[in-house]
């Protein structure tokens, strides 16, 4: 019983690697979202110049909104670096009044796009909320996080640093 539990866990981890492994090395297609005043607005005109930073979030998730003011630091830091923000709101249909009041309480700067039916979400495997998808100027995705705990935005800016290969222009030294 004990070796076939393992067994099973194994497989289990396996496939989860598999699916990281997938969602990691793919590139993200060009796509198209309504933005808050019912626009339809691609990625392809919204994306970094170096990099673009997808945030997946719902107003009913707690991390998420723990992990936003966070994510505005981090746009404002680097914005002028060649990266770009955008917040992809999964909120069901029956929500989707609840977002734009949402992201006006939030102060969110960057733009807010609406996969209300989670059609991209499903695209790019994304199965938590919040998850960061950063992709390169090449379409790849080239980090991904799931949930938010404090800290986690250093990891995130650590990263992003890393990919542009330079600190932002008024970042200070703690």
């Amino acid at each position: 019983m004990k070796y076939h539990l393992k067994k099973i866990a194994g497989v289990g981890i396996f496939t989860f690697l598999l699916l990281v492994s997938n969602c990691l090395a793919g590139k993200i297609d060009d796509f198209t979202l309504k933005d808050l005043d019912n626009k339809r607005v691609s990625f392809s005109d919204l994306k970094g110049e170096k990099l673009t930073v997808l945030d997946f979030w719902a107003t009913w998730c707690k991390p998420c909104a723990r992990a936003i003011p966070k994510l505005i630091t981090i746009y404002e830091d680097f914005k002028n670096e060649g990266v770009q923000m955008i917040g992809i709101s999964v909120d069901s249909p029956r929500n989707l009044v609840k977002v734009k009041p949402f992201v006006n309480s939030m102060g969110i700067p960057y733009p807010i796009l609406l996969d209300y039916n989670s059609e991209l979400m499903s695209r790019l495997q994304v199965t938590a909320l919040p998850t960061i998808l950063i992709v390169d100027d090449e379409d790849e995705i080239v980090f991904i996080h799931w949930g938010y705990r404090p800290g986690d935005e250093d990891v995130l800016r650590e990263e992003i640093e890393k990919l542009i290969g330079d600190k932002p222009a008024d970042s200070e030294d703690e």
